[in-house]
């Protein structure tokens, strides 16, 4: 496994733990569909949140957030559509979340709930 790996997964691992502990209900983990993924996807009271992660060692090339452009918009939107017709959750509402992990600053975490667009 590489570092990038590694930090990949251990941000992720401190998401999954925050939700977890704000009431979410973890629906799935690394879901992949057609050529996407979704790190983590929860249930929050009756929304679906399609949560993307980024970690960073560092903001020299701009925050985690930043990273989550337009064509990562877009492939996101797509997966969550084949995830909410796979498990027919046509009656949600869904948002996309993105998770700011930075391990060097003691894991710190900013979450953006309703960072981008919508179904």
């Amino acid at each position: 496994m590489t570092d990038a790996m590694r930090l990949g997964k251990a941000g992720e691992d401190t998401v999954c733990q925050y939700i977890l502990r704000r009431g979410m209900k973890l629906l799935a983990r690394n879901y992949r569909s057609g050529k996407g993924e979704i790190d983590l996807i929860a249930l929050d009271g009756d929304t679906i949140a399609f949560i993307e992660v980024k970690a960073r060692s560092n903001t020299n090339f701009g925050t985690a957030a930043e990273a989550v452009g337009y064509r990562k918009q877009q492939m996101l939107i797509q997966t969550a559509q084949r995830f909410i017709a796979q498990r027919m959750l046509y009656d949600n509402n869904a948002r996309f979340d993105v998770a700011e992990v930075y391990p060097r600053e003691g894991n710190r975490l900013n979450y953006i709930e309703n960072a981008f667009g919508i179904l």
